[in-house]
């Protein structure tokens, strides 16, 4: 089963695809787009190109448990994901997730100028894997 782990943002949308096994999450990258419609657009022939079976799509709640702006438009995104899709999306707690995503890249040489590049997608492979982590303990 393949698992599509998303960071979204207003302008870099981060993905990562998890391995057929679903074990590991891999293939981090970014889409590039401001424009909701579109972007749903890419997301949908994404998640058809790579025969993707499940979605996790980061919540960002804020650091006391509620949902603030930003989690309200990643719930609007994960309904308009199920609709046009017709398959399971799960809101992820991503909180520190993008601070985690920063220290890995800082961890690996990277310097705070190039994160930008990439943290998105890291992001993504940080909610996936933490999703991924937890259905297998729950098995």
């Amino acid at each position: 089963m393949r698992i599509l782990g998303i960071d979204y943002g207003d302008a870099r949308t981060g993905l990562s695809i998890s391995d057929p096994s679903g074990f590991l999450a891999g293939s981090p990258s970014v889409i590039h787009e401001w424009n909701y419609d579109k972007l749903v657009d890419k997301l949908v022939s994404f998640v058809q190109e790579n025969r993707i079976e499940e979605i996790v799509l980061g919540w960002p709640k804020n650091m006391d448990g509620t949902a603030g702006p930003r989690a309200e438009k990643c719930e609007a995104l994960a309904e308009t994901l199920r609709e046009r899709t017709g398959i399971p999306v799960t809101l992820w707690d991503e909180r520190r997730t993008t601070v985690a995503a920063h220290d890995i890249l800082h961890q690996t040489g990277k310097k705070a100028k190039k994160h930008r590049q990439t943290v998105d997608a890291v992001a993504a492979s940080l909610i996936l894997q933490g999703y991924l982590d937890f259905k297998r303990r729950q098995s």
